[in-house]
């Protein structure tokens, strides 16, 4: 009995050793500490998310000794992967000095707050520091929807409305409209493929909600490519543009299917030449751009154009800025199960979506589920080639969703209600029940814009 008794007093203390070393030695992440001290706002903020989140959502933090014995070894390493996968703040968080925290990061530090699912009961249990307190979860809500206002909401909507996660589209966005009217010409003009059949309207056609409906585009000679053609409706909001993010910009967008051999098998010099015979439409375009027809110009006149692409006046974004009959019961209920399945934290913001990366297969493996994995598969990887972001793509728009099937990046369905059970099955770790799917999916119908005073 004195050996058990001893037994367990051992255990006792090594049970509250080692959570009392983590508080005289917390590990430390150096990029949070360098972002705290280089913005003085954040500096608060900086110590609240090293004491929860840094241990498993970076990958610099210094781990404790511990961490390396057999058994603990696999738990921590497990916990860090899977917080890895829902958002690295070394990378994500902290961006170039004076810009500020993305609207994907403070989405999901918001839904963590909200719900108190995080840090896990067994980190808090090791780590006692972790545990925020009501003040601090207040003082971290109050930042992320401070930012969100500052930099991310438009100055003329409500206060309330400001600090949502998810946001009104504006009714336009500022362009030179004769470089756009130019652009527009150009979207609709198959000279820009090498044997004159296709234009950028031909996977990207406005009448079908800026895609083609096909589950891969059908490219010159009759080829087909890799991956669902994406909407151009809304995408002057997004922050990069292909489902790997390979461009930075619009114009760096519109550059890649004329060049692409199995898209639009052109290039620029061929381009200009067939542009230039047409004597009318050169004179025009050198009324707009004196430098004349070039790469340079003939990019940014189409990326013009399609930042005019903006569909506001959903019935969504009606109920949100407060016409509360906007939406029907079943719509309303769809909406609070899209936040309550965490949705929102990534189909973020105006564009409920299009700011962020996320691996397809957070919560169930989709692509051994589903067999028969491409390089079209490999997502962001095939852009950066960094092993973390293989299976990653840019989280797609919602906006005018029930009007461009078929879904996901591979076109692998049609129905709306199966691409919301697969997302909350594959990314958000739910089962829903089939009438949750339907309301969600009622829901998604909201999201339908107006383009030119016509429904999308």
């Amino acid at each position: 009995m004195r050996k058990l008794l001893i037994t367990l007093a051992s255990l006792a203390g090594v049970a509250l050793l080692l959570p009392t070393l983590n508080l005289v030695r917390h590990p430390r992440s150096p990029v949070l500490e360098a972002w705290g001290r280089n913005d003085a706002n954040a500096r608060d903020i900086a110590v609240l998310l090293e004491n929860s989140c840094a241990n498993c959502h970076t990958t610099d933090g210094v781990l404790p000794a511990y961490a390396h014995f057999p058994v603990a070894k696999g738990i921590v390493h497990r916990d860090i992967e899977r917080g890895l996968q829902a958002f690295d703040l070394s990378t994500d968080l902290v961006t170039e000095k004076g810009m500020p925290a993305p609207e994907a990061v403070l989405a999901k530090v918001e839904y963590q707050l909200t719900r108190d699912q995080m840090p896990p009961a067994r980190y808090k249990a090791m780590h006692w520091k972790a545990h925020l307190h009501d003040a601090e979860k207040a003082k971290l809500l109050a930042w992320v929807r401070q930012v969100r206002a500052q930099h991310y909401a438009a100055a003329d909507l409500p206060g309330s409305v400001q600090s949502e996660t998810l946001q009104p589209l504006p009714a336009s966005v500022a362009v030179d409209p004769r470089e756009a009217a130019l652009g527009e010409k150009l979207y609709h003009d198959a000279r820009l493929s090498g044997d004159n059949s296709l234009s950028c309207a031909s996977c990207h056609d406005l009448a079908k909600g800026g895609t083609d409906r096909e589950k891969v585009s059908r490219g010159i000679a009759g080829q087909r490519g890799g991956i669902n053609a994406p909407t151009t409706f809304n995408v002057a909001f997004q922050s990069a543009q292909f489902w790997d993010g390979r461009a930075a910009t619009l114009e760096d967008q519109a550059d890649g299917p004329p060049n692409n051999p199995v898209e639009m098998g052109s290039n620029w010099p061929q381009i200009i030449a067939k542009l230039q015979q047409d004597l009318e439409f050169a004179r025009e375009f050198r009324a707009v751009y004196p430098e004349g027809l070039s790469k340079a110009t003939l990019t940014h006149a189409i990326a013009e154009f399609e930042r005019t692409l903006v569909t506001p006046g959903s019935r969504f974004d009606r109920y949100l800025l407060g016409e509360t009959h906007a939406l029907n019961l079943q719509e309303q209920y769809g909406y609070q199960m899209f936040l309550r399945s965490g949705c929102q934290s990534c189909h973020v913001g105006k564009l409920l979506g299009g700011q962020s990366f996320e691996l397809m297969g957070r919560h169930a493996n989709y692509f051994a589920d589903r067999g028969a994995v491409s390089k079209a598969d490999w997502g962001r990887y095939n852009a950066t080639r960094d092993p973390n972001d293989r299976y990653r793509f840019k989280v797609p728009t919602l906006r005018n969703v029930a009007a461009t099937a078929p879904y996901l990046h591979d076109g692998s369905t049609s129905d709306l209600r199966q691409v919301v059970s697969i997302m909350a099955k594959y990314q958000a770790g739910v089962k829903l029940m089939q009438p949750d799917v339907d309301a969600i999916a009622a829901f998604l119908g909201t999201l339908s814009g107006e383009y030119q005073g016509r429904k999308i």
